[in-house]
This record gives structure tokens, C-alpha cells and sequence, in this order.
């Protein structure tokens, strides 16, 4: 894929900079968070774990992969990056404190490049309310994000994906399908409608609805990073349960059924099996919280998740990167 660039006369690589150079020129002058105790610039950082646990998470980003510089800007590259670890580390019910990040890159990337991108990283990561405390930089053949985010449970057991019981009603808390039509009109050389595509660029996690739902009882969670069915997979599977979604509650925002209209797809797949929104979803004994919208209900038998009582036969039920 290709790599922005600077002109020419401005062109300042990695290779020219050094990494300490680069790592001097993307920490100086940041503000960290108070769970910062200590931040870049030794050999660890030191972040506050208040009740003694830390929630942490990692997920990796390649370049053609999860992200082209042709669809979207560095600094969107970074956002991007934050955001899908932060929301792992709110759907555990914590609240996030620190980001880590490993870079790999080809000597000859351009510094203003890795800049923006850390730029998006330090954006995302003061929205959720935590900070960049930390990394690494090596070389590479192709530009790779390794983000490892870290919270605070302040308190609170985890929310995992194996608590969901019989009786409970399942809610989501963000947007679905968005960042699926995103892709789907990027994919066909367009870049309109603005906020369809800038949901693929930038996802929108619901950060303070972990902590929420964790307030409110929820039995069980995950983000939806591969998609509704795909994740609610992985609840039903955890917890030993059915999960059926009741495809009548969605509400297709108008810009999602222009676009459904336009491409020739029904959005209702986009949202049941879409990616890379990072909504959260959760199971709840009883009524969802304010801000929460139930989707679906909980009931015993053999783990399956099900539309409308029966298996989804839309297609795959979301993204694996595995597939043949």
C-alpha cells in the first residue's frame, strides 16, 4: 500500500532521525493522566493499580491488512490503533489507564508520518481518559501497530465473556454497521458519504459504558470488533447458552440504508455482522441501563446464537482472519 510522503525538500526519514530521535520528538510536551506515575523515558513505565489488578490487552495492526494509508490518514491510523484496545479493555467493565505501543517500519518511512500516527495514538487514548506511558520501535518490511492498553477494574470484579445466564436480556451500547459500510464504500473506489467512511477510519467506542454496564449488574461482555453474531459467538460459547437477536429493534440510521440502497446490500447485515465499531454488548438479569438498547435475549440449551429464533443465513457471521 502505499505511504504518505512529505515532499521532497521537507522529507525527514526514520532512518536519518534515529529512534531515540523519534521517540523524543512523539513523547515531549505530553500530558499524561494521574495514573501515570511514570511515564516514557526509562526502562518501564509505572502506572497507579489502585485495588491491585490491571486489566490489559494487546492487539496488533498490520498495513494492508487493517488499515491503508490510501483510505485513511496517519493520524486516523493511530485513532484507530487506541481504540480497538480501549474498548477491549471497557467491555472488561475498567476503566482504561495506559496505552503501550510497539512500531515497526522500514528505515525510510517519513518521521511527519509516525508522528501523525502517534498523534492519533495520544488523541484516542486522552478520550478514553488514559495515557501513552511507553514502546517500542523496530525495523520492518512493512509498517506494523502493536498496542497493548492496560485499565483499572477500581474495585469491581472483571465482566467477563462467561457469565451470561438463562432470563437475561442482552443490550448494546454504541453504533453497529457503520464502520462495515464503510469499508464496503471504500472498497468501491468512493469516499462519501463523509461520516459512513469516517467510521472506518475512526471507530467511536462507548469507553464510559463499560463501567456502566459493570455498575449495573451486567452478567457478561465483549466489544464487537468482528462482528455482532461473530462476538455474541463467543459469549454463547463461554457462558454455555443461546443467544437470540431480534433483528426488529434495529433502527437503520438513514445514511446506512442510502448507502445499503446505493451498494445493493441490505444494512441489517452490516449491523449483525459487521466489524470494527467497537460497540459493546453485555447480558443483563434484568433491564438494560440508561444509554443500552436490548437487541436480544438469553436462554438455555446448546451454545448457538440465533435471528429471530433461527441460525443467521445472511452469510459469514463476521470477520476471521483465518478464513480460507
Amino acid at each position: 500500500m502505499p505511504t504518505p510522503s512529505t515532499p521532497a525538500e521537507k522529507k525527514i526519514t526514520l532512518a536519518a532521525l534515529g529512534e531515540f530521535g523519534l521517540i523524543s520528538s512523539v513523547t515531549a510536551g505530553r500530558t499524561q493522566p494521574a495514573s501515570t506515575l511514570l511515564g516514557p523515558g526509562d526502562d518501564a513505565a509505572v502506572v497507579a493499580a489502585p485495588d491491585g489488578r490491571v486489566v490489559a490487552c494487546t492487539d496488533v495492526l498490520v498495513e494492508g491488512v487493517h488499515f491503508r494509508f490510501d483510505w485513511s490518514s496517519p493520524e486516523q491510523v493511530g485513532r484507530k490503533a487506541a481504540a480497538a484496545n480501549l474498548a477491549d479493555v471497557a467491555a472488561m467493565g475498567a476503566v482504561p489507564t495506559a496505552l503501550l505501543v510497539g512500531l515497526a517500519c522500514p528505515a525510510d518511512t517519513d518521521v511527519p508520518v509516525l508522528q501523525a500516527i502517534t498523534d492519533g495514538l495520544w488523541a484516542e487514548a486522552a478520550a478514553a481518559g488514559a495515557g501513552v506511558v511507553g514502546g517500542d520501535v523496530a525495523a520492518s518490511s512493512q509498517l506494523v501497530l502493536s498496542v497493548t492498553a492496560l485499565g483499572s477494574l477500581e474495585g469491581r470484579p472483571p465482566v467477563t465473556r462467561g457469565g451470561a445466564r438463562p432470563g437475561d436480556v442482552v443490550a448494546v451500547a454504541g453504533r453497529l454497521g457503520w464502520a462495515a459500510a464503510g469499508w464496503a464504500v471504500l472498497a468501491r473506489g468512493f469516499r462519501s458519504p463523509v461520516a459512513v467512511v469516517g467510521a472506518h477510519r475512526v471507530p467511536e467506542p462507548p469507553y464510559a459504558a463499560g463501567p456502566q454496564a459493570a455498575r449495573a449488574g451486567a452478567t457478561s461482555m465483549i466489544d464487537v470488533s468482528d462482528g455482532l453474531l461473530a462476538d455474541l459467538g463467543h459469549v454463547a460459547g463461554a457462558s454455555g447458552v443461546v443467544i437470540d437477536v431480534r433483528s426488529s429493534v434495529f433502527s437503520v440510521a438513514g445514511r446506512l440504508a442510502d448507502v445499503g440502497q446505493a451498494l445493493g446490500v441490505d444494512p441489517v447485515h452490516w449491523i449483525l455482522t459487521g466489524g470494527e465499531d467497537h460497540a459493546l454488548v453485555a447480558t443483563f438479569p434484568s433491564g438494560a441501563p440508561e444509554g443500552w438498547t436490548v437487541i436480544g435475549s438469553v436462554s438455555a440449551g446448546e451454545p448457538a446464537v440465533l435471528v429471530d429464533g433461527r441460525p443467521y443465513e445472511g452469510g459469514p457471521a463476521g470477520w476471521e482472519h483465518f478464513s480460507p
